[in-house]
């Protein structure tokens, strides 16, 4: 029945996930001191993005850092346009672990839509922008490996829709978050409705979208809408090296377990409680002959540190 062919198309998804072929890491800017985020200016559209692939013990973890300063992270078509070349490039690499994503401009991570390109576009152009960007955020939620978003400024509209696609949502006590779309006349359309109250219940969220009510991360995270809400730093980065701890946390853990841990997850908690054990199954199923699997059991059995690969 129904119920049987999506398992089957979910076991067949596990399966290709784990088969994802290597890809050549991106060559990027190192990061300075013990992973701090180096600040750049520029009016260059081709800075208006940086991805780095970070080195050594810290192999595995990506940063996608936002820097629009000038327009205070806003979301434009090029930026979309480069987040979409970022995002394929992650879900190709086998060797990825964890992505973090930024901003590189002090006390904001994105202010939402690019309200000024938005005012030159003709009414027939949004539509097709916002449905391009909404799918840029379902691709960000859909990559097969843990994200992290960082957020050590206001989070606004989209900005905060991007954030919701992350797996986990860390915040500087002082940035400030809120769906504020109802100002412009419009909604959340980015995935903001729907992802917002899974988050952190319907009625709040109700609350939140209809008031367009713009919290700090002190009440963000005592709503659950964050995980853990950091004292900001001199820097001003300090959800980013909180985020870089966990991204560190993670980054030891069997890689295809990671992977299937996130896909069940994220399956089974749309589906009632059978489905979802069904649906957790079918991930097993998928760990259960890796090489990575054996070096767990042996490390474990000769007192070790696993050395996973991802095999």
């Amino acid at each position: 029945g129904p119920l049987l062919r999506a398992i089957r198309s979910l076991y067949n998804r596990c399966k290709s996930l784990v088969r994802i072929e290597g890809a050549e890491s991106v060559l990027c800017p190192r990061l300075n001191g013990h992973g701090a985020v180096t600040r750049y200016y520029s009016s260059d559209s081709k800075d208006d993005l940086h991805v780095r692939y970070l080195d050594g013990e810290d192999s595995g973890i990506v940063v996608v850092g936002i820097n629009r300063p000038k327009a205070k992270n806003a979301i434009n078509k090029n930026l979309v346009k480069m987040m979409f070349e970022a995002v394929e490039d992650i879900k190709k690499n086998k060797k990825v672990r964890s992505v973090i994503l930024c901003s590189l401009v002090p006390g904001i991570f994105c202010a939402g839509a690019d309200l000024k390109e938005r005012a030159k576009m003709h009414q027939s152009e949004v539509g097709p922008f916002v449905s391009k960007a909404r799918a840029l955020i379902t691709e960000l939620g859909n990559l097969p490996v843990p994200t992290i978003a960082a957020i050590d400024g206001a989070a606004l509209g989209g900005g905060l829709e991007m954030a919701l696609a992350c797996d986990i949502r860390i915040s500087s006590n002082t940035a400030k978050m809120g769906l504020v779309e109802t100002k412009l006349a419009i909604i959340p359309g980015a995935g903001g409705t729907q992802r917002l109250p899974r988050v952190i219940g319907v009625s709040l969220a109700k609350e939140l979208i209809f008031a367009a009510r713009v919290v700090d991360g002190t009440q963000a995270q005592q709503m659950g809408l964050v995980s853990h809400s950091v004292e900001q730093n001199n820097s001003g980065d300090a959800a980013y090296l909180r985020a870089l701890e966990l991204a560190r946390e993670i980054n030891p853990q069997g890689p295809i377990a990671i992977r299937m841990a996130k896909l069940a997850i994220n399956q089974g908690i749309e589906v009632d409680l059978s489905t979802g054990l069904a649906i957790e199954e079918a991930c097993y199923s998928q760990v259960i002959p890796t090489k990575d699997r054996l070096e767990g059991l042996s490390a474990f059995k000769e007192k070790r540190q696993p050395q996973y690969k991802g095999e």
